[in-house]
């Protein structure tokens, strides 16, 4: 992004702050509309075609780039197809799995536990210090989610009774823990609109397998029609393309700590939005749980970013 424009976003908090609003219902919207349309779409033909909807959207802009960066993509191949997979590949296609059997609400709540999965893969991986608040909101989280996936009953947990959907979203949120831990370690250095395009169509040659074979001997794919392209349309524009361009320029504007704040409005906006169209209702542990992921995402973000200013004032 050049100076002129940096300076032209700073001038411009307001907007910023909207497409920060707009950014968490965006990914509400992903899990909300995944929920509902589940039944028409198969999973992998849901991820499969959001991603090569939006790569048709973003090659115009994208492509140059591409092919001016392509000798670093080369160099890079490798760490960007292990990126594209935990990303693009996985967390999206989990994602959608989890729709079959668990609710919109379910997805969100846990899915806003990813800066806890994030800051749990640093320490494992990375040997980031844990500090003792840190370690609490993790704790607390991870409690959280347990009431969630349990429904507030630990014999759920204890009988292995928990809905499949739930267990799949934890594996979803683990994988872009990957992701983010791998793109820290394995950092590449192409402009973002670049980058963002690589990723999508490694993505895409990523699932392209694994939906070619359900199509074949499983899911049999779908039909195309309004009640099925408007929701792939939704998916790729919306939480996929417009998500990312918001959420960059909110960064950008008001800094990473501040923008981050936002990510707790996806299970709040999830859970109106399901309650509305989805007619799915909150129950006491939804309640508890999302308590305790709250207490929980506070902590450990707040205690990363004061661990991120102690270093940087050492």
């Amino acid at each position: 992004m050049s100076s002129e424009n940096a300076g032209l976003l700073s001038r411009m908090p307001g907007l910023a702050y909207v497409g920060l609003v707009l950014t968490p219902l965006f990914w509400a919207g992903n899990a909300v509309v995944a929920r509902g349309t589940v039944d028409d779409i198969p999973p992998l033909s849901m991820s499969f075609w959001r991603w090569v909807i939006a790569l048709v959207i973003l090659l115009p802009f994208g492509l140059p780039g591409v092919w001016r960066h392509r000798q670093i993509i080369r160099q890079r191949l490798g760490s960007m197809l292990a990126l594209a997979t935990f990303s693009v590949g996985a967390f999206n296609s989990l994602l959608y799995f989890a729709a079959t059997s668990t609710t919109a609400t379910n997805i969100a709540l846990i899915n806003a536990t990813i800066p806890i999965f994030v800051a749990l893969m640093s320490w494992i991986l990375l040997g980031d210090r844990t500090r003792p608040l840190q370690a609490l909101g993790i704790a607390l989280a991870v409690l959280g989610i347990l009431t969630v996936v349990a429904q507030g009953d630990i014999a759920v947990l204890t009988g292995l009774r928990a809905q499949p959907g739930d267990l799949i979203m934890v594996a979803a949120v683990f994988s872009w823990g990957l992701f983010s831990v791998l793109l820290r370690r394995q950092a590449v250095p192409l402009p973002a609109l670049t980058f963002l395009t690589t990723q999508i169509l490694l993505g895409a040659l990523v699932i392209l397998p694994f939906y070619l074979t359900d199509l074949v001997y499983f899911s049999g794919g779908f039909k195309l029609s309004g009640d099925t392209l408007l929701p792939l349309l939704y998916f790729a524009i919306f939480p996929g393309i417009l998500a990312y361009g918001f959420w960059n320029h909110g960064v950008h504007a008001i800094g990473p700590s501040k923008a981050a704040i936002f990510m707790y409005l996806t299970p709040v906006f999830a859970s109106v939005l399901a309650g509305i169209f989805l007619k799915e209702s909150l129950g006491l542990f939804h309640v508890v749980g999302g308590l305790l992921i709250l207490a929980g995402l506070v902590l450990a973000t707040r205690a990363g970013r004061q661990a991120a200013a102690y270093r940087e004032s050492g």
